[in-house]
């Protein structure tokens, strides 16, 4: 007499499928839901006025001087995180050095939309003073 009967299990199996679909959803969830480093802010936060009739720079033009003016009318000369803080004097001195080194040189203004106007002018009249002939200022661009 057989009281006691045992059935053939199978083994355990694990899907594979099925967990390689549960990876590829965190995969894109993570991917979605980080944020990616950005480019490293400016030092200097710039209201620049709008223009619609700015042009864009050209790609293969050799990059301008930048000079910067903030809110207060402090000047700087270089762009992004290594613009020094200059004096009137001094900006003379580096843009004669400068225009002497490239007749061609080229100045750009980064000018706050609430700097004095008179800074721009000392600006300009420093260039005209080293005879640089290309003076450009940067905005933003009104259209929608």
């Amino acid at each position: 007499m057989r009281f006691f009967v045992r059935k053939h299990r199978q083994t355990p199996a694990i899907i594979i499928v099925a967990l390689i679909d549960v990876l590829i959803v965190l995969l894109i969830f993570l991917m979605v839901t980080t944020t990616f480093k950005q480019q490293q802010p400016p030092s200097l936060k710039l209201a620049l006025p709008e223009s619609s009739q700015g042009q864009k720079a050209g790609a293969n033009e050799s990059a301008p001087l930048i000079v910067i003016i903030d809110a207060k009318g402090q000047l700087r000369l270089g762009g992004g995180a290594d613009a020094i803080p200059v004096t009137e004097d001094r900006l003379k001195s580096e843009l004669l050095a400068q225009a002497q080194k490239n007749p061609d040189l080229r100045l750009a203004i980064n000018a706050d939309k609430n700097a004095p106007f008179g800074e721009i002018i000392k600006v300009m009249d420093a260039a005209k003073a080293a005879k640089i002939k290309m003076i450009n200022a940067f905005t933003k661009d009104a259209r929608p």
